[in-house]
């Protein structure tokens, strides 16, 4: 995401110069930093063999299929079946980490009789088989327009899916703009499920820090109430929450949502925002107790 200027190889090899560990990579067609909805096998083994040649791990697959609660069976199949691929291409890549869409439920969306939750934990439950067999775990994230928009959607969720393959991403830049839970409340509640976090960084935009979205993976410009900052450099309190990942015993990835994809207007690229928010987070560590 934070390389949409780059071809996959090319943003490999800007991580191993500004010395980050791994890569997550995008799963979708369309885009020019990312793996095909439907890669053959020569591509793939490019990409590992690149990584591993600058010595870079492939943690996480983004993919962005999100319809597992849909009330229609095939639509609910066909996004299943989606990330069943993904799930194959993560064991050719190493990726240990799959980024999951808990369900598509914009914020007008209602679920009386709860049928929508229940293919939720239905889908999720079997590609958690698929998951665990590849040695692959899936992380819901703390995303608008889903089924875990909250932590306290997401741990609730996690507790009936209830599978070792599944669990949570915590992202709490996505918590803080759409009015959920603070950084402590939201360890408190979901810390037993996190498996994977992102780190990324805004500041919210006059005095309405009122959320809305029309679509599930990014706000429209005209519906965002935040504008994206370098990691470091916006209100996200990253120094506490890091020193209470740690105290709580985390022991899992970083990861840098760098969302220039979305928001190239926000930030700059890669090569200098990353790298600035990498040392940050570099100079954060320093200060752990």
């Amino acid at each position: 995401m934070g390389t949409p200027e780059y071809t996959v190889e090319q943003a490999l090899t800007l991580f191993r110069d500004i010395g980050l560990d791994g890569a997550e990579l995008v799963v979708q067609d369309g885009y020019r930093c990312a793996i095909p909805q439907q890669a053959e096998q020569n591509e793939l083994e490019k990409i590992r063999n690149t990584a591993d040649r600058l010595g870079l791990k492939i943690i996480a697959l983004t993919p962005y299929y999100s319809r597992f609660n849909d009330l229609e069976a095939g639509v609910r199949e066909a996004e299943i079946q989606g990330i069943r691929r993904v799930i194959e291409y993560a064991e050719v890549l190493g990726a240990k980490y799959i980024r999951i869409y808990a369900g598509n439920y914009a914020q007008t969306d209602t679920d009386p009789d709860g049928k929508k939750r229940a293919y939720l934990v239905d889908s999720m439950r079997r590609l958690g088989e698929d998951a665990q067999r590849a040695g692959v775990t899936l992380v819901m994230e703390n995303h608008f327009n889903t089924m875990t928009v909250s932590a306290a959607d997401s741990i609730s969720v996690a507790q009936e899916i209830n599978h070792p393959a599944v669990g949570i991403l915590y992202d709490q830049a996505n918590l803080t703009f759409t009015g959920n839970e603070s950084w402590e409340r939201a360890l408190e509640l979901q810390f037993a499920g996190i498996r994977y976090t992102h780190v990324k960084d805004l500041v919210f935009r006059g005095e309405n820090t009122e959320f809305t979205s029309s679509d599930v993976s990014h706000p429209k410009e005209e519906e965002r109430n935040v504008t994206t900052k370098i990691v470091g450099e916006g209100v996200i309190p990253w120094p506490a929450i890091l020193q209470a990942l740690k105290d709580r015993g985390y022991e899992g990835w970083l990861s840098l949502e760098y969302e220039r994809r979305w928001h190239p207007q926000d930030i700059p690229d890669a090569r200098i925002g990353m790298k600035r928010s990498a040392d940050y987070l570099r100079s954060c560590f320093k200060q752990l107790t």
